[in-house]
């Protein structure tokens, strides 16, 4: 199990809540029992998943950040205040690392998402940048197909600094996406904080 960080400096956040670190899960049989409601947080590398889950929770230093791709290379599992459990997935993508490591991740990753029963919500995170890639669609389509309830949650969006960049932005993720919410959120100011919550709460009120 990794050491949670020492440093949990907290930035001015919308929301500050309690939150711990559970495990660093690199099989199967290392996840923790059920219990609470799990939150996946699904994405490319570098797509800003840790950043999110820091943002939503209030505390810079509970899930590790990088600007090097491929960090996270467990599944991260964190209890949340409120009865929900955060779980941080690796990211798909940009991270170079051997192919046999990235199969690794996969079949974790498939584990995951087939058999977990606790887990309630996925977040697909896009960067407002990027917008949707092939992966994420592939992604957005295996959930589908099984029945997995998920939002569409896109940071970084204090990176588009004029209008014309948001307008592209949002048209091009509108484009493979027309019907769905789109939750917009910067984890740097805060932005789309409260309303990603929002989204998270009504799970429970579906239980």
């Amino acid at each position: 199990m990794a050491a949670l960080p020492a440093d949990r400096s907290v930035r001015r956040y919308p929301l500050a809540m309690a939150a711990r670190f559970i495990i660093s899960a690199a099989r199967p049989e290392q996840f923790p029992p059920e219990a609470d409601t799990e939150v996946a947080f699904l994405g490319r590398s570098n797509v800003g998943k840790s950043s999110l889950i820091n943002a939503l929770v209030g505390a810079d230093g509970l899930a590790y950040t990088s600007a090097r791709p491929g960090c996270t290379q467990s599944i991260n599992f964190y209890q949340v205040d409120g009865g929900y459990r955060f779980v941080d997935l690796p990211g798909y993508g940009f991270a170079k690392v051997p192919q046999r490591i990235t199969k690794e991740w996969k079949a974790l990753i498939d584990s995951y998402l087939f058999g977990r029963g606790a887990l309630k919500l996925a977040l697909i995170v896009l960067d407002a940048r990027r917008g949707w890639m092939e992966r994420d669609l592939e992604l957005r389509e295996w959930l589908e197909v099984h029945g997995r309830p998920y939002h569409v949650v896109v940071t970084k969006i204090d990176k588009l600094k004029t209008q014309k960049e948001r307008h592209q932005s949002r048209s091009a993720i509108r484009k493979a996406y027309p019907d769905g919410d789109v939750l917009e959120c910067s984890a740097t100011t805060g932005r789309g904080v409260r309303e990603i919550w929002q989204a998270i709460s009504k799970i429970k009120t579906k239980q």
